[in-house]
């Protein structure tokens, strides 16, 4: 069966916030019996690591908490994601924007940012880079991540059952 919904996730080099969501967002949606329904990949704003795997702090903070990452691969935002994927999902604002500029208009109510899905929650929606900061900041970016993902799960759940693209 191919995926009916697909979700890309959207950080500044790919290697820390997208492909940790990537991660998350694909073992929440194999828990929930999901997974042969959405495809999910991530994509980086800038070409600094094209190819290269999650930051190693990235990825040894997700498998603490049960998650691989260790076989995604850093790539840029492509032109064609827009029309690609159903959701473009930004990590913060300035991601947001950057995709909103690059977006034809037609497809602009694909892109949103990640933390709108956590419910109840009504400001604060930028997940911050821990790139340049203590372990903590990998924590604290999982945590983010985990609550949004479990709200995207019950949005894509109602999608599949929808059949709304």
């Amino acid at each position: 069966m191919s995926a009916r919904l697909r979700v890309l996730m959207v950080c500044t080099g790919n290697i820390c916030r997208s492909p940790t969501a990537e991660a998350v967002l694909r073992h929440k949606l194999a828990a929930a019996g999901l997974d042969r329904e959405v495809d999910i990949d991530s994509a980086g704003t800038v070409d600094y690591h094209v190819g290269s795997p999650p930051d190693r702090r990235a990825q040894a903070h997700g498998a603490r908490r049960g998650y691989d990452l260790s076989r995604l691969r850093a790539r840029l935002v492509r032109a064609d994601d827009f029309a690609k994927f159903d959701l473009v999902l930004a990590m913060d604002s300035d991601h947001l924007e950057y995709l909103t500029e690059r977006c034809p208009e037609p497809r602009r109510e694909r892109i949103r940012r990640l933390l709108e899905f956590v419910p109840g929650r009504s400001s604060g929606f930028d997940v911050p880079d821990p790139y340049y900061g203590a372990p903590a900041g990998f924590e604290r970016v999982l945590d983010l991540v985990e609550l949004a993902c479990d709200g995207l799960v019950e949005h894509l759940r109602q999608r599949v059952a929808t059949g709304s693209p």
